[in-house]
């Protein structure tokens, strides 16, 4: 048997060299894995969300995303709220205007009704001031002892039969003196002709006679519209003679029943505003009846006192013109005017021009008078308005209503001043008993020592 020569083992020294030279690459190549590993998923996850980090779209949810600013890009401020950019007057203003606008639409609709229902409203006021003068005299009489149903009939009937006494005096006097009045009339048109052809003015009587002439042509041409105008008439009276007879029924049932109508009414109030309005409306009664009863008072001082003087210049219808300037005398301001220009043209063309100028003269002492003493001294506090407020009610009130609202303008401006002057106290006083009582004023707590201190 052949015997083949063993190798020789490697020195120790040799094996050791290759081995850490084996060992240091395949670190490298774990390394150099694992950075290729690492690339990889920052480039997937850069596919994935796109550049900046916003992910991108995707048709399949239809989700966009803007990428976020790089950090270099400049900080922009947000846009503020639209509301906090708006001044707070411009706000305030914003808010105050669609209430009033709010308000002024239901102002137009509720004028709408009562224009509609025109004859009924003016029938109830009036209703309700004839009321305010008569229920005194129930009240009078259901203390001597009446039962409510007779003192209201009594009262109501006496009330209607003086009022309509009163008319058909006025008619009566009228019818009486219109002949005469007719006659003084043409007396009065003569000389006022022939003041003007003596006067300096330089008027012919040609130019008298045109005039005369374009007048008559004139009442010749517009019959058509003067005879529509009488029948227009025919119906205002129809109307007035229907507002009349609602008045009267609607005095009788507020003379006879009106606390329980109060009382029905205040059913109709919300819960939260009863008590302020159920102490308003006493309030307001009496300041109505202060009025009726004042403007009655006052009226017929004028009437008494005017009609003495043109009773004294012998105007004639003295008597129907005292009758007409107590009518006249319930609207305030114009209808003394009126009444008092009326006596005057009477005068003037009656009685010339020194009875006319001496009528003015008696008029305007009287309601000198009446302006500066009667009513503050008659009506007294109960009844404060301006006179702007008078004023631009009675013109508000012609121009809704006519003489029925010029009437009625002044006492509902009244009403509505107590009432409001009522509600606003009301008001404060009832905030002031829900706030909080103010408790004992906590005082601070003092050491032992200090204690001792001050009570040595």
């Amino acid at each position: 048997m052949s015997t083949q020569p063993q190798p020789q083992p490697k020195p120790q020294a040799q094996l050791g060299w290759l081995g850490r030279t084996g060992a240091k690459l395949t670190r490298m190549g774990e390394l150099l894995n694992e950075r290729r590993a690492a690339a990889e998923a920052e480039a997937e996850a850069a596919d994935a969300t796109g550049p900046g980090g916003a992910a991108p779209y995707d048709p399949a949810t239809g989700v966009d995303h803007v990428p976020a600013p790089p950090a270099y890009a400049p900080a922009v401020a947000a846009r503020p709220d639209p509301v906090a950019a708006v001044p707070w007057g411009m706000r305030v203003a914003a808010e105050a205007g669609w209430r009033l606008l709010v308000l002024a639409g239901t102002l137009w609709v509720l004028m709408k009704i009562i224009t509609a229902v025109q004859l009924v409203v003016l029938a109830f006021v009036a209703a309700l001031l004839v009321t305010a003068m008569l229920q005194p005299t129930v009240a009078r009489l259901r203390r001597i002892g009446l039962p409510r149903g007779l003192a209201t009939a009594v009262t109501a009937i006496l009330g209607f039969v003086i009022m309509g006494l009163v008319g058909w005096f006025v008619v009566w006097q009228v019818m009486e003196n219109l002949d005469n009045l007719s006659d003084r009339l043409k007396d009065g048109i003569e000389e006022l002709k022939r003041w003007l052809l003596n006067s300096p003015f330089h008027v012919t009587e040609k130019q008298i006679n045109d005039v005369a002439k374009n007048l008559t042509d004139a009442v010749g041409t517009n019959t058509e519209e003067i005879t529509s105008a009488g029948l227009q008439g025919v119906t205002v009276m129809v109307e007035f003679l229907t507002g009349m007879l609602l008045a009267m029924f609607s005095t009788l049932f507020l003379l006879y029943d009106g606390k329980r109508i109060w009382q029905w009414t205040l059913k109709l109030v919300p819960a939260q505003a009863r008590p302020g309005v159920a102490g308003a409306g006493p309030r307001a009664w009496r300041t109505l009846t202060a009025y009726v009863r004042g403007t009655v008072i006052v009226a017929l001082i004028d009437a008494i006192f005017i009609g003495l003087g043109i009773w004294f210049l012998d105007v004639p219808m003295a008597v129907p013109l005292a009758v007409f300037i107590f009518l006249f005398a319930f609207i305030p301001l114009v209808g003394a005017v009126m009444s008092g220009a009326l006596a005057v043209v009477v005068a003037l063309v009656t009685q010339g021009v020194f009875s006319a100028l001496m009528v003015l003269v008696v008029v305007l002492a009287v309601q000198q008078i009446e302006g500066h003493v009667l009513q503050p001294f008659i009506l007294g506090r109960a009844v404060r308005v301006h006179p702007l407020a008078v004023v631009l009610a009675v013109a508000a009130g012609g121009l809704v209503a006519g003489i029925g609202g010029a009437v009625v303008a002044v006492p509902l401006v009244a009403v509505t001043n107590t009432v409001v002057g009522y509600l606003r106290a009301y008001s404060m006083e009832a905030a002031m008993h829900a706030a909080p009582e103010p408790g004992p004023v906590p005082q601070p707590a003092t050491p032992r020592g200090e204690t001792a201190a001050v009570q040595e």
